[in-house]
């Protein structure tokens, strides 16, 4: 068999073992090495191709569109710098369990070390951040070697999602000439295996002994708590709510646990916990005998000082798969099962509710008056980052997604988006917590045809507006909320906000420049709110209006924190007074 047929065989039994795996879809990041890859890719019609110019922006994109189909994307670059460009979203596709098949192009063996042009390192280059790394074959074209490359590209779906989903990458060194030849006989029939996925993975379960003692121990406690942090599973919202109702203990919900939207029932749901919390007396009051978390640490940091002021509290924490999260440093009693199964099954185990419904109803009506005050808007207080969420809440689209930037405006989602019967996936880079690939990875969520809104402030907008080109080639829905507040409002919150010698220039940094040319440039419609009601208008607008669109609100940095701080002021007061009468 003469090369070219080697390389076209080779590389097509290695697609088809992809998509017999389950991934659906492959981003590609134009280049000469990757070709055999690239162009396989595109012929084969069961895979779903996106070509991402910018290799980071790229990767981003892949680990949304993963996100939001909950299945692995394959990613394809070619040789040298290509690859190094997808490292920080290979970084968030670990810490956040995204399934990635990272396929980097590689010279052959030979070119390796001696100086060829575009030619580094590219063995275990992600280091510890992949579940697995596999430097393939170079072609050919023997029986053996057609089912090796069929199973190894099954195998890196299969390590992607086997545990806790995550990173996997393939390095694959090919020889010039690199062109396929698709005028091959029976090209797509090369392997056996046409049955669909060779996977199949099971959820773990807890046994009825240790189902029976764990009922017992958290029976004995009369102040408990559920808290369910950033977490993906939809379904898992109407099974905690089943747990609640059962054993009588609020939930803490995190806005990116999947529980402040849908339509199961949120009576017992406490969404205003981290303003409730912010008041160092309110903490020392309210003392919690046992707590249930499901899903990550929860964003907000009162919550992790209040956990860690807490006198030993009987502490579970539900994991799906192995694997530790727990910074707070404090002891933990961890279970293993598929949290929606779990939640349902100790419900089951509980006859009456054992929490003292004193403390729900007090945690309730605590929540009731934070929701009140945080929701109240006076005319003083002008165009301001908190209810711009509050006003971008009411107007999202049912069956939508919710993608939140970094910094300020997911902690401002946490504060002010309120529960909500519409089904509204939120999403966050809350892996690596970083502001980059942001705007791409927002965009990825919507490559399934969902209607996507974006919160996102404007250096992590500025940081990715090369992902916008994607949004334009396909004309994908994307409604951009940009809180334009001149630099990085976060720090305005930080100590680094007392030495005004270097804040601007180190901190601050300002921007100065207007993004309605750059919106337009990727073929956008660029809108400016000056008042809430221009800002509603303009939102419904740009839902009903396909493609991209942007929504600009300029606020100010040094009015930010004072009105944030009257807000939680006001809360503290209100609730102090309460727990006192």
């Amino acid at each position: 068999m003469e090369h070219t047929e080697t390389l076209t065989r080779y590389m097509a039994t290695f697609v088809q073992g992809l998509e017999q795996a389950g991934v659906r879809d492959v981003v590609i990041s134009p280049g000469s090495r990757s070709t055999p890859l690239a162009m396989t890719c595109a012929e084969y019609k069961a895979i779903n191709h996106w070509v991402n110019l910018d290799e980071r922006s790229a990767a981003f994109f892949a680990l949304g569109v993963a996100k939001e189909q909950r299945r692995p994307v394959a990613l394809i670059c070619t040789s040298g710098t290509a690859a190094a460009n997808y490292y920080p979203a290979v970084v968030e596709a670990h810490y956040s369990r995204v399934p990635l098949i990272v396929l980097t192009a590689d010279r052959p063996h030979e070119l390796r070390d001696v100086g060829a042009p575009q030619a580094i390192g590219q063995m275990n280059m992600y280091g510890e951040y992949v579940k697995w790394f596999h430097d393939l074959s170079l072609p050919e074209g023997t029986p053996r070697m057609l089912r090796y490359a069929n199973t190894t590209a099954k195998r890196a779906v299969q390590e992607a999602l086997l545990g806790n989903h995550g990173p996997v990458h393939l390095n694959i060194p090919l020889r010039e000439p690199l062109i396929p030849d698709f005028t091959l006989d029976n090209l797509w029939d090369i392997t056996t295996n046409h049955n669909g996925t060779p996977i199949t993975i099971g959820s773990r379960r807890i046994e009825e002994q240790d189902l029976e003692l764990l009922v017992k121990t958290l029976q004995r406690y009369k102040q408990g708590i559920i808290v369910c942090g950033p977490q993906m599973d939809t379904d898992l919202g109407e099974a905690i709510a089943f747990l609640a109702k059962r054993t009588g203990a609020p939930v803490l919900a995190d806005p990116l646990s999947q529980l402040r939207a849908g339509k199961y029932d949120k009576e017992q749901v406490i969404e205003t916990y981290d303003a409730i919390l912010k008041d160092e007396q309110i903490r020392e009051t309210l003392q919690p005998e046992f707590i249930i978390r499901f899903g990550a640490m929860p964003i907000s940091k009162p919550y992790l000082k209040w956990l860690r002021s807490l006198d030993s509290p009987f502490h579970v924490i539900v994991e799906p798969e192995s694997g530790y999260r727990e910074p707070a440093g404090v002891a933990v009693h961890t279970i293993f099962a598929e949290p929606a199964k779990f939640a349902f099954q100790l419900g089951d185990r509980v006859e009456e509710p054992f929490v003292d419904e004193k403390w729900l109803n007090t945690w309730k009506s605590m929540n009731k008056t934070a929701k009140d005050l945080l929701l109240t808007e006076t005319p003083e207080e002008g165009m301001n980052e908190g209810h711009a969420v509050v006003k971008l809440s009411e107007v999202l689209p049912d069956n939508s997604v919710f993608y939140v930037g970094n910094s300020m405006p997911i902690r401002d989602v946490d504060t002010f988006f309120m529960t909500t019967p519409k089904q509204v996936d939120i999403m966050a880079n809350r892996g690596a917590n970083g502001i980059d690939g942001v705007v791409s990875a927002a965009i990825g969520t919507g490559a399934n045809g969902k209607p996507v809104t974006l919160l996102i402030g404007d250096l992590s907008f500025f940081h990715d507006m090369n992902g916008l080109l994607i949004a334009k080639q396909k004309q994908l829905n994307l409604t951009v909320v940009l809180i334009n507040n001149d630099g990085g409002g976060i720090f305005s919150y930080l100590p680094q906000a007392d030495h005004p010698d270097h804040y601007e220039e180190l901190f601050g940094t300002p921007l100065g420049i207007e993004f309605q040319p750059f919106v337009e440039a990727y073929g956008g419609t660029y809108y400016s709110a000056d008042s809430w009601e221009e800002f509603t208008n303009f939102l419904a607008e740009s839902h009903a209006t396909h493609g991209l669109s942007v929504v600009e609100v300029r606020t100010k940095r040094d009015e930010n924190v004072p009105y944030h701080r009257a807000k939680w002021e006001s809360v503290k007061e209100a609730i102090i007074k309460q727990l006192e009468d």
